[in-house]
């Protein structure tokens, strides 16, 4: 791999841990400091490997002259070494002896603190999926900008207002007591939810699939799941979630890179070791007595891993459906439970259900009704379509709709 090559990688894997460990460090206050030095690691990784080649072992140079950064600014910057020195674990009187550990386990464990400090409840969703994305899995500010359909100058002040609001609440990055690490975590696993959504179908973005956005809520995911506190069973049911939708990541795109409905995909190209990881996790998950969302979300994509249409599947997804919808409403969910409910009593009772829903400023829910009503009564159908495309926000999705009323 050459230095072009390597310097991008080791970026989107070792920039989140040295930003991590030196936030921990310094605290929250001084993330852009943590992200400077950071920054500027690989800045002079790109201007020497460029010219003398990647030395033996990369991590190991990057973690080494991070040090040294972090020590240097703490020489240089009297007052801000001052405001640092009492912040630090060990009692130190200079900075050159001050010790930064970049050691896996407190990689991992400033990593996990983190997570748990920018998906603070003080700060938006937004903020706190920019905030993981930013510190936690090393994308660009471009990148982020991307990915919410804006710009670089609004993610900037998202990202600014966000580390303000955190330091004057005081966030500390640490794990919550026992007491508060079960209303924290959930504010966690909603950030890694939506993180992997935003992945795997973008509201925001034509790529129709973000791997990348999805790998990484699945590694910080199972970072939950290797840590005893937070190994818990609605964890290990979002982290079986992501892995069954996972699965089916090479059959939902075709070779133009258009999405490919469910029912049109090869299951031959669904990947058969993460529907197995799958099943081992929601099996993990099935321990104690609370059934979260997460656990009949997983439920209803492991049924959707057997690709025969059988009664018994469909009625199974229903049932999951109204229990999910008891628990925690959500449109999406009301609209999903109304397609399994065409697939177990028919199209007609379906579409009773549908249009009770009223979702009118939803393209999904057009959608719907152009599937239901296609075959029925086809000018409705599209009608609906028509509305249906009038709404949808991505050209991906358009293009689908447009190959529906065609196919009429």
């Amino acid at each position: 791999m050459t230095s072009e090559e390597l310097i991008p990688h080791l970026f989107r894997t070792e920039f989140t841990k040295i930003t991590a460990v030196l936030c921990k460090l310094f605290g929250i206050e001084h993330i852009q400091v943590a992200e400077d030095i950071a920054g500027e690691t690989f800045l002079l990784a790109l201007e020497t490997w460029s010219y003398k080649g990647a030395p033996e072992n990369p991590v190991a140079w990057l973690y080494a002259v991070a040090k040294n950064k972090a020590k240097n600014i703490l020489k240089r910057n009297q007052t801000f070494s001052k405001k640092i020195q009492p912040q630090l674990k060990n009692s130190v009187v200079t900075s050159s002896e001050i010790e930064i550990d970049l050691s896996e386990k407190n990689i991992t464990d400033s990593q996990l603190q983190m997570l748990f400090a920018v998906c603070h409840p003080s700060i938006s969703a937004e903020a706190q999926i920019s905030l993981a994305l930013r510190i936690l899995c090393g994308f660009g500010i471009e990148e982020i900008a991307n990915a919410f359909l804006s710009n670089k100058e609004t993610i900037n002040k998202r990202l600014y207002r966000a580390k303000e609001k955190l330091h004057h609440e005081k966030v500390q990055i640490e794990f919550p007591s026992e007491k508060e690490i079960d209303k924290r975590l959930d504010n966690v696993l909603t950030t890694l939810y939506l993180l992997f959504n935003e992945g795997y179908y973008s509201e925001s973005s034509d790529n129709i699939l973000r791997e990348d956005l999805c790998l990484e809520a699945m590694r910080l995911t199972y970072l939950l799941i290797e840590n005893e506190q937070t190994n818990l069973p609605r964890v290990n049911a979002l982290l079986s979630l992501m892995c069954f939708h996972a699965s089916r990541f090479a059959a939902r795109k075709n070779e133009n890179g258009e999405v490919v409905l469910y029912q049109d995909q090869d299951e031959k190209l669904w990947n058969a070791e993460l529907i197995s990881k799958g099943i081992f996790f929601i099996n993990k998950a099935s321990q104690g007595k609370i059934i979260s969302k997460y656990h009949l979300e997983a439920s209803i994509a492991y049924w959707h891993t057997i690709k025969a249409d059988t009664k018994e599947k469909w009625e199974s997804i229903l049932l999951l459906y109204n229990q999910l919808l008891q628990i925690e409403y959500s449109p999406v969910a009301a609209l999903n439970r109304t397609f399994a409910l065409s697939k177990v009593y028919g199209k007609q009772e379906a579409i009773k259900e549908a249009e009770k829903l009223q979702l009118t400023n939803n393209h999904y829910y057009y959608t719907l009704l152009g599937e239901l009503y296609k075959d029925i009564n086809n000018t409705k159908a599209k009608q609906y379509f028509e509305a249906a495309y009038s709404l949808a926000k991505t050209q991906t999705d358009k293009r689908t709709i447009k190959k529906k009323i065609a196919g009429l």
